[in-house]
């Protein structure tokens, strides 16, 4: 690669050193670009990884490197990290984080470029780092998503981890003559109304990339940003300094309501229920990675039961990503108990045949159960054909409508229930004869959740079996 950039970009020989990022000690305004991989808060323990493959290279590169390898093992007391059994908390991340984008501006020309790589989705993670690069000097001028991460891997299935690692694009906030820029102040009323107005620019490009879901949502993070960093500070009315977590509450709602508009077109957002507007958001959000509905519905052996039991179905997202994009759309997942599910720091969107009892009455509440895989006896010939028996088909008691969702959502998922379990003359009556059919808002939504539930999925194929009987109900 140095061979490469050598002859092909005529770019001098390079020299590498280990230092402290801390406390660097290049001079000040010597470098063009400053490029850095930080430590995700308290996603890895890093030193206590690299132990594993630090012992043996010190055995294969005996005599060479005594620099690098001059410890027992990797050093661990100056790691930057969230790690609270080592006395290392918040706080202490920050600090330490903050030290190190100091010293990047100082040494990055004015006229430079710095490029931060952050692939970690929780939002306390983002917050602190974001934090640590406005306190040290950055303007937040843009992020952009590259794929990094590998789709397939099993962290990635069912829950809102991210596709891409984001790279998130700063200049120093100083004059061109290298001098920190005077005591800037913005009003805290200029950047709301500014806000929206930048997501809804950004929005569309983004979507023209094919950057969607979680991605997306980070991705608006940095030119969002660059309307809060490029002040020292931003004040209220009332002189009030306006702290980084409060913007971001903003910007998560902006890009939520700014992503809905483009899932339910020319939709008024008024006319739809929280519970609507945040399924949406919340399969539109999942549907930037490779996410599937969990295992929870496969068939398991009869005799092989894990300990821990099956895993649950639905649709799973970070507690406080979930909450922030819900507070945008003006829910509560506290007042949303039959739609969401809180476990710990994870959310889970019910998947609706969890929602039987409550759209049904406890009296129709049991849910689909899939017949059990009875256990396979090995045989003794080693060439013998060694067969399963097919598993049965899930089995719905029948169901009946005896009161209508409060809500359109309610009713969409009632329609797609009643299609599932072949009630197609109930489906027929709750659709023409109670007028749900009627209602605009309903095949609309339908529409929307077609588009957003994955592939494969039940509720895909029950959404679109309600939309193909429209027509032939004659609405």
């Amino acid at each position: 690669m140095a061979d490469i950039l050598e002859k092909q970009v005529g770019l001098l020989p390079g020299h590498a050193e280990q230092q402290d990022a801390s406390k660097l000690s290049l001079p000040d305004d010597s470098a063009q670009v400053f490029f850095t991989d930080p430590p995700y808060y308290d996603a890895v323990p890093y030193a206590d990884l690299s132990d594993l493959f630090y012992v043996w290279l010190k055995r294969a590169l005996l005599g060479q490197h005594e620099v690098l390898f001059r410890t027992e093992l990797t050093p661990k007391a100056e790691e930057c990290i969230v790690d609270e059994v080592k006395g290392k908390d918040a706080a202490y991340f920050e600090k330490t984080m903050r030290e190190v984008m100091s010293h990047g501006r100082r040494s990055l020309q004015p006229s430079g470029i710095g490029v931060l790589v952050f692939a970690h989705k929780s939002t306390a993670g983002w917050e602190a780092q974001l934090q640590a690069m406005i306190d040290a000097g950055w303007i937040i001028t843009a992020s952009w998503p590259i794929d990094t991460e590998n789709a397939s891997r099993l962290r990635a299935q069912a829950s809102a981890v991210l596709a891409s690692s984001i790279h998130i694009v700063c200049r120093p906030r100083e004059k061109f003559d290298g001098s920190v820029r005077p005591d800037d102040i913005g009003d805290w009323r200029d950047v709301l109304q500014a806000l929206p107005i930048r997501i809804h620019e950004w929005m569309p490009r983004l979507a023209e990339e094919g950057v969607v879901g979680a991605d997306a949502i980070f991705a608006c993070l940095g030119p969002a940003l660059e309307i809060f960093s490029r002040y020292e500070r931003v004040e209220k009315a009332s002189g009030e300094v306006v702290l980084l977590k409060e913007y971001l509450e903003h910007v998560w709602a902006a890009v939520s309501r700014e992503a809905l508009s483009t899932i339910i077109f020319d939709a008024d957002l008024s006319g739809y229920e929280p519970d609507a507007r945040l399924t949406a958001m919340w399969l539109w959000t999942l549907s930037g990675g490779s996410t599937t509905e969990n295992a929870g519905n496969t068939e398991e052996d009869e005799e092989e039961e894990t300990p821990k039991g099956k895993a649950p179905s639905g649709f799973s997202l970070e507690y406080d990503a979930a909450r922030k994009i819900a507070q945008g759309l003006g829910a509560h997942l506290e007042d949303l108990k039959s739609l969401v599910e809180i476990k710990g720091d994870q959310a889970r969107l019910l998947p609706v045949s969890e929602r039987t009892g409550f759209l049904f009455g406890k009296d129709q509440a049991s849910a689909p159960e899939p017949a059990k895989r009875k256990k396979a006896k090995h045989q003794l010939d080693l060439f013998a054909e060694l067969t399963q028996p097919g598993v049965a088909e899930q089995v719905w008691e029948e169901k009946t409508v005896t009161k209508r969702g409060e809500t359109i959502l309610d009713r969409v998922h009632q329609s797609m229930i009643l299609f599932a379990t072949g009630r197609g003359e109930a489906l027929r009556r709750f659709l023409v004869d109670d007028g749900v059919g009627q209602e605009s808002g309903f095949w609309k939504l339908s529409q929307a959740l077609s588009a957003l539930y994955p592939t494969g999925t039940s509720e895909k194929r029950w959404v679109d079996g309600v939309l193909a009987r429209k027509k032939g109900l004659g609405l």
